[in-house]
């Protein structure tokens, strides 16, 4: 709580200064109030997006209410394809590989799971670099797994990745996340009764393999 705390009072800071910045400028220009106004925009924006995270977090940990059927290969090719425009405005080559997979869980935080997964991989990884989203059955289980290319990352690093608010070196000079993409991945694995795999790889960046009970199991 006191790191959710100290994130959200961040860009609140941010916007009360702007805001009184631009109330004490008496000559501001209509395109100068115009560019505060977009400022203020953009923090709001950071805020919502921390707060939905801080929600599907809450939700995952709360554990798993309904039990369906989830097409991983549909939920990933539904998120991939969402964030085209994304992956061009970071130069990044996205190669997806969807083979069968059903799984059983909640479709909601199935889908927050999958977009967590490929956000991290866009977000942590290099100009002209690349993601890889992979779908398939493992005997009864169905597995997703996303690489990414991207700095180079520490096997002591990997597990304080999974904690919430927590980054690497190279992760904190990073300012569009807000530290809980993979903490929300951790939290609805483990709600699923999903195995997690997080491993540097060896020229940079993660894999991330969740592999989830098949479409027979019904919780418990």
């Amino acid at each position: 709580m006191a790191s959710a705390s100290h994130e959200l009072r961040t860009p609140l800071t941010v916007e009360r200064t702007l805001l009184q910045v631009a109330l004490k400028n008496r000559r501001a220009s209509a395109e100068s109030l115009r560019s505060t106004c977009e400022k203020l925009l953009v923090q709001n924006d950071q805020q919502q997006r921390l707060i939905e995270a801080l929600l599907t977090l809450a939700m995952s940990e709360r554990g798993i209410e309904r039990w369906e059927s989830v097409d991983l290969a549909a939920v990933a090719e539904h998120v991939v394809a969402l964030r085209g425009q994304e992956a061009q405005r970071r130069d990044l080559r996205v190669h997806v590989s969807l083979g069968v997979a059903q799984a059983t869980g909640d479709p909601d935080l199935v889908e927050s799971l999958v977009a967590n997964l490929v956000d991290n991989g866009m977000r942590h990884n290099v100009g002209g670099g690349s993601l890889q989203v992979v779908t398939e059955s493992r005997g009864d289980r169905a597995v997703i797994a996303v690489t990414n290319t991207g700095p180079v990352v520490s096997p002591e690093d990997v597990q304080a990745l999974l904690e919430p608010f927590r980054r690497s070196a190279d992760r904190i000079r990073i300012r569009d996340g807000h530290g809980l993409g993979l903490s929300i991945v951790r939290a609805v694995a483990d709600a699923h009764r999903a195995m997690l795999s997080v491993e540097p790889c060896p020229d940079g960046g993660l894999r991330v393999e969740v592999e989830f009970p098949g479409q027979n199991f019904a919780g418990g």
